[in-house]
């Protein structure tokens, strides 16, 4: 059964307006509205039929500055500028055709402030639409802000890192991280076995590995994405090991750290607090922060492992059990027990 208001006059009360549609109506609305005025919702039905407004509550009222004579009996000609009045009128129709909810968001000028809100409309029977209008003037400020900000952040990320290629140009090292490659990480790593081996001390090994990232639109990353994350994880790595430690780039998206004369224990420690920093990391490309999440595999020699193969072995393995469990994971590489003995 359709239901429809009463032909008379928009009736003073709301509650008197909800009562002459009848049950069930009635109650689910007044329902409705007794638990969207506590927090300070704005809450309007209006009559198509006379384009006018039967309730609007009081957050509504204060945003058309209307405290006096109220939003009741008004129109929207009345609070607003020609052009968004259609806009209004449109998204009303739409509402009506549709036969169910739909949202628009409008910018409104008022009291000679621009106000961005979002209405969401819901017909009721055929003469009536009830809105919930959302004041979003602040957060769209905020979200505005957000953006010239991540794209100064941009801006510099790109003059830094073109300058540390102009200043690195011959040095040997990768030129999309600036860290060491290959050859010299597996010349230090041969330095440092044979150091711990003659003076009975321990270095670990960390390998880390890019997580996969979607796109916002659930795409792969593009190459020019992939860059800046390998970018920002060589400035983490650059800013955050020693001069002693060796961080160096041994693959497409796989990177290893020495560090020196540390334990399994602490090098965890480091490494946790490295993937924490990489994590709140801001690496932005096109005004989007494309988020830095790692996966780490920490091993040490001798007690993870007592040869080199066996010590690369063992971080691979915790790096892939870093990624089986979802990425962004330090994981200690397992200890073998009860060899040689």
């Amino acid at each position: 059964m359709e239901l429809t208001a009463a032909a008379s006059p928009a009736p003073a009360s709301f509650d008197a307006w909800l009562a002459s549609f009848g049950a069930p109506l009635g109650p689910v609305a007044a329902g409705l509205v007794s638990l969207l005025e506590p927090t300070g919702a704005c809450l309007a039905v209006k009559s198509m039929a006379t384009g006018r407004y039967v309730f609007a509550s009081a957050g509504l009222t204060e945003l058309f500055s209307r405290t006096e004579q109220g939003m009741v009996g008004a129109t929207d000609n009345e609070l607003m500028r020609a052009d968004e009045v259609q806009a209004m009128r449109r998204a009303e129709q739409a509402t009506l055709a549709q036969r169910g909810v739909v949202s628009s968001e409008h910018r409104l000028e008022l009291g000679g402030r621009r106000r961005e809100v979002m209405v969401t409309r819901i017909p009721l029977g055929s003469e009536h639409i009830m809105a919930l209008w959302s004041d979003k003037t602040e957060e769209r400020h905020r979200e505005s802000h957000l953006q010239r900000a991540l794209q100064q952040l941009e801006q510099q990320q790109k003059a830094l890192e073109q300058m540390r290629r102009e200043l690195q140009q011959g040095s040997g090292r990768d030129e999309v991280s600036g860290l060491y490659m290959r050859a010299q990480f597996d010349d230090q790593l041969l330095r440092e076995i044979d150091l711990s081996t003659r003076e009975h001390r321990e270095f670990t090994l960390v390998l880390i590995a890019l997580d996969a990232q979607p796109a916002p639109e659930g795409q792969v990353l593009d190459h020019e994405a992939r860059q800046r994350l390998l970018e920002g994880l060589g400035r983490m790595l650059r800013a955050n090991t020693r001069a002693m430690d060796a961080a160096c780039r041994i693959g497409e998206d796989l990177f290893a750290v020495l560090l020196s004369g540390v334990g399994l224990a602490t090098a965890h420690a480091r490494m946790e607090q490295l993937r924490r920093q990489c994590h709140a990391q801001i690496v932005v490309l096109h005004g989007q922060d494309l988020g830095l999440s790692l996966s780490m595999g920490v091993a040490s020699f001798p007690h993870t492992a007592s040869r080199q193969e066996e010590l690369l072995h063992a971080a691979e393995m915790a790096v892939k059990e870093a990624q089986r469990r979802g990425g962004n994971q330090v994981v200690l590489a397992s200890i073998p027990f009860g060899l040689g003995g």
